[in-house]
């Protein structure tokens, strides 16, 4: 009734400990959070802040939050954000912050303009003016809101529309932890969508993230990282990354190993940083390998997955392969195969290939049965898993003693390579090309493979538009040609035609692969036939001149044998 009166009872109602549960759920079984939710809609302003105080503090509970959002709290809260009160304002804000974090309530307060408002909190220092300490607390409380919110794709979009970007770019200069931390959630939670990927790159984001991995704050140590792991998959970022010299902090923050949430969002950054080769120079002078190589045991799977996927970029250079090996980071790597993460599975087989360059690195992988392992995961039904463990397998074929033999030991290995031929995944299919072809260079398994089927599944995937796929088919043409009657096999199941349309290809990879391919074609007769009929000759004649000795020969050596032919075929008719 009397608002003086209800007023006083809500300040003793906040002499309880809002923040324990009992209290908490007290307060939704006696009915007085409807009451609460109600009050909001008053005009009272005193009650309508009293309410909010104790609301902000139960809504930390998950039921709580359920309830208010059934009551229809948010809709108020949201039309409260428009009260000239700033008390009220960021009270309103902060219980939002609470209340949506689950995805019902993010969508109310999108389809009531709750996002417009609240990027408008943001906006309460005019450009260049000093902050003041009240409108960086209303610019904290929108910000904690948005920060909710933005877990809602929709809602990425909304705060985009409606301004949010530069504005949160111009609070990332502020020196006030307290409001950093909120901004640079927002931030790090909408860098998965390119558009704000590209703002954060062009705003001149990059720089105020990697001064704040230096800040005293942990939280917002990690909230930096975050958004350097997202926003480096591009490479321009990472470039700014390194110009602006944040590969150092980051390398130093491995060190704080306790935090796993940091070391996680560190690691990760680290990762997509060295994708350019330039940040894998500096990563090396940092000594960064030797500490990745310090986290492979002990680390949950989140970080795990990091720090393979760093090391497999890392292997980009020759002397950080060998600083894995002398750092002993090859066993727990190889271990770390039986994994049953796929994401974890990817980076391992990414990793434990790019070390397989090396001979000495191999002989390590293939002592601790590194090989058979990866084989083993061709089975697994992931795709992504499926194609990284063929493309590790390349390597290791290629630089083992005696591949030829530990190929064929695996029992059934080489029906499975063949029977991946049959998936629809396009990078399964170029990576298990790319395999075969390494695979093949032994007579043995070459007469293994021929016998499962592999020419007729290579012939069916001919006519693809894929350069990549083509260059790695071609060769795999090249490689099984070498074998019985397989060269009659393949022009008969007509893949010579299409092998001659790779010529044309743009990509110089895929003309190489293709000459190569056909050059092994041109030693059955029938083959030379098609090929003249598809105008080879003309395309080979620009070859014979190329600077690449290989291509130099191969494309001599196919016009040679259809000269032969015609020679041949004129001597016939002719006497």
């Amino acid at each position: 009734g009397d608002p003086t009166a209800t007023v006083i009872a809500l300040c003793s109602m906040r002499d309880f400990n809002m923040a324990q549960e009992t209290c908490q759920l007290a307060v939704r079984d006696t009915g007085c959070l409807d009451m609460l939710v109600n009050l909001l809609d008053t005009e009272e302003t005193k009650c309508q802040t009293a309410s909010l105080k104790i609301l902000k503090e139960i809504s930390q509970n998950i039921l709580i939050r359920h309830a208010i959002a059934d009551l229809g709290g948010l809709e108020i809260m949201v039309k409260l954000l428009d009260s000239p009160d700033k008390v009220l304002k960021c009270l309103a804000a902060e219980t939002i912050a609470n209340v949506a974090r689950f995805k019902r309530a993010r969508k109310t307060v999108r389809q009531y303009g709750g996002i417009r408002k609240l990027v408008g909190l943001l906006d309460c220092v005019s450009v260049g003016a000093p902050y003041q300490a009240k409108d960086t607390e209303t610019a904290r409380c929108g910000a904690l809101a948005l920060w909710s919110c933005s877990k809602s794709t929709q809602n990425k979009k909304a705060i985009r529309k409606a301004g949010g970007i530069p504005l949160l770019a111009r609070w990332l200069q502020c020196s006030d932890a307290n409001i950093l931390i909120p901004v640079v959630g927002t931030l790090q939670e909408c860098a998965s969508e390119p558009s704000y990927r590209l703002a954060i790159r062009t705003e001149g984001m990059i720089e105020n993230l990697v001064k704040n991995l230096s800040s005293e704050h942990e939280e917002l140590q990690m909230h930096c990282a975050n958004a350097i792991f997202k926003c480096a998959e591009d490479k321009e970022t990472r470039d700014l990354v390194r110009q602006h010299e944040g590969l150092q902090p980051l390398s130093v923050l491995l060190d704080n190993s306790e935090n796993k949430q940091l070391l996680a969002a560190v690691t990760g950054a680290i990762w997509k940083c060295a994708i350019s080769i330039e940040n894998v120079s500096k990563f090396r002078e940092y000594q960064t390998v030797q500490t990745l190589v310090g986290l492979l045991t002990d680390q949950p799977e989140e970080v795990l997955i990091n720090v393979v996927g760093a090391l497999g970029e890392c292997c980009q250079e020759e002397a950080n392969r060998s600083t894995i090996r002398t750092c002993g980071g090859i066993p727990p790597m190889v271990k770390l195969l039986t994994a049953t993460n796929q994401a974890l599975q990817v980076n391992v087989n990414k990793a434990v290939g790019a070390c397989a360059k090396e001979p000495e690195n191999m002989m390590i992988i293939d002592s601790l049965d590194g090989v058979r392992l990866l084989w083993s995961l061709l089975k697994s039904p992931n795709p992504d898993v499926q194609a990284s463990a063929a493309w590790a397998l390349c390597p290791c074929i290629k630089n083992a003693k005696d591949s030829g033999e530990m190929v064929r030991s695996f029992v059934g290995g080489l029906e499975l390579i063949v029977s991946l031929l049959k998936s629809k995944n396009k990078e399964v299919l170029i990576s298990v090309c790319a395999a075969i072809a390494n695979i093949a260079t032994d007579e043995e398994n070459l007469a293994v493979m021929t016998d499962h089927g592999v020419v007729p599944l290579l012939a069916n995937l001919a006519n693809t538009n894929d350069n990549k796929l083509k260059r790695h088919l071609a060769d795999a043409i090249c490689h099984c040609s070498m074998w019985g009657s397989n060269r009659a096999t393949f022009g008969a199941l007509k893949a010579v035609a299409p092998l001659v349309q790779y010529m044309k290809s743009n990509d110089p990879s895929v003309k190489r692969a293709a000459a190569l391919a056909l050059y092994q074609l041109s030693e059955e007769p029938d083959n030379c036939i098609t090929m003249y009929e598809n105008g080879v000759v003309k395309l080979l004649l620009v070859m014979v001149g190329s600077t690449d000795d290989a291509l130099q020969e191969a494309a001599a050596g196919c016009i040679a044998n259809i000269r032969r032919l015609a020679l041949a075929t004129e001597k016939a008719m002719y006497g």
